[in-house]
């Protein structure tokens, strides 16, 4: 077998083995993102209300962002989600059905003022919440 300083078997072996030095290559083939991800590398999934808390915002800003705690039904997994919106908040209750998204911060993680918090509401009980604040349809009873 050639081992010379450029046969070709050689810097193919090379390359792969320095490859996991790579740290995307790393996570990537190891799914470090799905198995750390509550989403479980899906985009959207649907949970029940818990509770609903305020955040306080980052420095600068001051302010008491409205958010609810989630608990998915695909895993059980609890996470905070955000309600954008004005008033957004009195359009969810406790025990309701809501789908969250990633609320598109840096890689996965937080966005804006708000510390801790990935998630945000799209839906409650199958309706969406922006037509919701915007008066445009009504949260139907279940």
């Amino acid at each position: 077998m050639a081992t010379g300083l450029n046969a070709a078997r050689k810097l193919q072996a090379e390359r792969q083995k320095f490859r996991w030095s790579d740290r995307y290559y790393k996570r990537r083939v190891l799914r470090l993102k799905e198995k750390a991800d509550p989403l479980g590398g899906v985009p959207q999934a649907r949970g029940i209300v818990v509770e609903k808390v305020g955040i306080e915002a980052k420095q600068p800003n001051s302010a008491i962002r409205k958010c609810v705690k989630v608990q998915l039904i695909k895993n059980g997994r609890q996470v905070t989600a955000f309600a954008p919106g004005d008033g957004a908040i009195n359009y969810i209750d406790e025990h309701d059905e809501v789908m969250i998204e990633g609320i598109g911060g840096r890689m996965g993680r937080s966005y804006g003022d708000i510390p801790g918090v990935r998630f945000k509401v799209i839906q409650v009980n199958s309706v969406s919440l922006i037509e919701l604040v915007r008066g445009k349809k009504e949260k139907p009873m279940r």
